[in-house]
């Protein structure tokens, strides 16, 4: 990878979603993929190298779709890759969240702001969210855009 994994570039929130749905839609139509193996350099010259190898059944799905869809072979398609199993990843481990998601019968609903967040917001050096980075970039208020504009105008 041309970047390290605490560069991954941001991503638009509309990409991640349509991420979101096409693993959705192959996990559903039992898409399978093979595993895929990453390196991404070092942040600075000196630093190792972070290999991260793709071998569960989901994330190769996931991997699969993405591939499909939007192709592996380009800085943002990794970067959609990355974001979207970094997002799952906390989801899964960060109960706080559970407010800014509904896994319901017709599907998962995520929060706009989530989305945001996890399509712009830094990866770590394993390429994961930092959990209390993620949480503090929620909790802050946001002004609307009706307020913004009275407060610009």
């Amino acid at each position: 990878m041309p970047f390290a994994p605490e560069a991954t570039p941001a991503v638009p929130p509309r990409a991640l979603l349509r991420a979101w749905e096409a693993a959705r839609d192959a996990a559903n139509a039992a898409l399978e993929g093979p595993p895929r193996a990453f390196r991404f350099r070092g942040r600075t010259g000196d630093a190792p190298a972070l290999d991260l190898l793709l071998e569960d059944r989901d994330a190769c799905c996931w991997a699969e779709a993405l591939d499909r869809h939007v192709g592996l072979d380009h800085a943002e398609g990794i970067a959609t890759l990355l974001r979207l199993l970094a997002l799952l990843e906390v989801m899964g481990r960060a109960h706080w969240l559970r407010g800014h998601f509904d896994i319901g019968r017709e599907g998962t609903v995520l929060h706009p702001e989530l989305l945001r967040a996890a399509a712009t917001h830094p990866l770590d050096a394993a390429a994961r969210f930092d959990e209390e980075g993620l949480r503090g970039r929620l909790a802050r208020p946001r002004l609307s855009q009706e307020s913004a504009g009275a407060l610009t105008a």
